[in-house]
């Protein structure tokens, strides 16, 4: 059993569930890019169009309730940059503190809030209002999150910087110009909704935009440019810019602020292969937390040495100390990892790298999307985090493609088991959101991997209950895993 506290729920992101039926979004880098008739013919994207969606713009009503019918005491929900500001807001100016290029403060004051309120859409300011009072109007408690990845097509134009060789100018988290302006909008965000957000979110997953963006580039994120380079410089600007936005939101809210990251469990291959983990859990996790816990941004040195996508950066930063009130544990399955001569590697065949429709290398089911099942890793990552940090968690993603709710039943019993036994331990774990209540648009794979506890009809957009959501429900009721139901634990 949890607490009485322990919240229970589900997480959505704007731009994958919004659109449906009215008011599409068209000022991002992630529309423009999953629009591109070459991205699409060469298949770096899926072809499929955000705006036949599940509409939860539209029909979050029916969407709440069904939430709060399945035991939800609590809702995350993104916003989108580009409803409220379409094309960010440059023409208000901030006092930029830089030393040497490292960005120190960005003062964002009542004034620059009152002329940003003064050019806002305020049609989709109060759209969300309503969103959000509807959540709390069902008994839920409401996390706002301010970023889950598309940026102002001002800011972010990824075709062009992808033609350019990421030279142009509207290069996103290569410039200092989007951590001011992500900034502002940040702080706005925490002054116009402190009073119905019960917390905030800086960001989701920051990893997975750069990691994507410029390593992983077959995933088709954009700007889909391999380049270590820009996407160590592009981790340095993310970072500093939840720090700055830390600092600002502050300023107009006393609801705690946090940051969620994905992350993957760690697993050597043999013994030999420790020393791999230890790195892996360094350049994937720790670097990313201990700048913004600590000012320990020792990695940086990678900044410092590039020959191209460098630039001057201090490895100590007490600007950047103590920057996070909350963590969101994300969490999907593990990576096996084995030493090499430079490092490490990952390994096909386990974890994100096995093949859909197959079992693992491990002989354990896999979801749609290439995904093994490995609950076990979601108590190892707690237990990690709260033995380095000691902050308070929330698991705020957990789920699974499973376009026939096969899998999805064990899953979340077995996901939740090992959640509860990090609570029992004493480890500060406050809440399960699960990912995600709908199948919604999975970015570049589109809508053929479902992720929801509910299907959606996408023509007619009724829901489609699925077994796992009744799963969910006793859980949530029983505030635990009922003993009925740990045999498939």
């Amino acid at each position: 059993m949890f607490s009485k506290s322990f919240l229970f729920g589900f997480s959505l992101s704007g731009f994958q569930s919004e659109m449906g039926l009215s008011e599409t979004d068209e000022n991002s880098d992630w529309w423009k890019w999953v629009h591109d008739r070459n991205n699409v013919r060469t298949g770096i994207v899926s072809g499929d169009m955000p705006e036949e969606g599940v509409a939860y713009w539209d029909l979050y009503e029916n969407y709440n309730r069904a939430a709060k019918n399945l035991g939800a005491n609590a809702f995350r929900l993104g916003m989108e940059w580009t409803r409220l500001f379409p094309r960010a807001t440059p023409e208000i100016k901030v006092d930029v503190k830089e030393e040497n290029k490292d960005i120190k403060d960005i003062k964002v004051t009542d004034e620059t809030l009152s002329s940003m309120d003064k050019v806002v859409n305020s049609k989709a300011v109060e759209h969300y209002r309503k969103i959000f009072k509807n959540v709390k109007d069902n008994n839920m408690s409401l996390i706002i999150n301010v970023y889950h990845w598309p940026l102002p097509l001002e800011l972010h134009d990824p075709i062009l910087s992808r033609e350019s060789g990421l030279t142009a100018e509207k290069n996103g988290w290569l410039n200092h110009k989007t951590v001011v302006e992500f900034t502002k909008y940040a702080a706005y965000v925490a002054w116009k909704f402190d009073d119905i957000a019960d917390q905030f979110s800086i960001m989701n997953e920051p990893n997975v935009v750069f990691g994507n963006g410029y390593f992983n580039v077959k995933s088709g994120f954009p700007p889909a440019y391999p380049s270590p380079e820009a996407g160590n410089l592009s981790k340095k600007h993310i970072i500093e810019a939840i720090g700055r936005s830390y600092d600002e939101m502050k300023k107009f809210t006393k609801k705690p602020v946090g940051l969620i990251y994905a992350n993957a469990d760690f697993v050597p291959k043999s013994r030999d292969d420790e020393d791999a983990v230890e790195l892996a859990l360094f350049n994937e996790r720790y670097s990313f937390f201990d700048s913004l816990r600590k000012g320990d941004m020792s990695w940086v040195k990678v900044v410092n040495d590039s020959p191209v996508f460098g630039e001057p950066s201090s490895e100590i930063r007490d600007d950047l100390k103590n920057k996070l009130d909350w963590i969101g544990v994300n969490y999907y399955t593990r990576n096996v990892v084995k030493k090499t001569e430079t490092g490490y590697t990952v390994l096909k065949g386990y974890g994100h790298n096995a093949i859909a429709g197959m079992l693992s290398s491990d002989n354990r089911e896999v979801s749609d999307f290439g995904w093994e099942v490995y609950p076990e890793g979601i108590y190892h990552v707690l237990k990690q985090y709260h033995e380095r940090y000691h902050m308070p968690m929330i698991v705020t993603e957990n789920g699974i493609a499973d376009s026939y709710d096969k899998i999805r039943p064990r899953y979340l019993v077995s996901h939740l088991n090992e959640v509860e036994r990090a609570a029992n331990e004493g480890i500060d774990v406050r809440g399960y959101l699960h990912w995600s209540l709908l199948d919604n648009y999975e970015w570049s794979s589109g809508f053929g991997l479902k992720f929801g506890i509910l299907g959606v009809n996408l023509k007619t957009k009724k829901i489609e209950m699925r077994p796992s959501a009744l799963v969910f429900k006793r859980i949530a009721e029983n505030n635990g895993v009922p003993e009925d139901l740990k045999w498939m634990a």
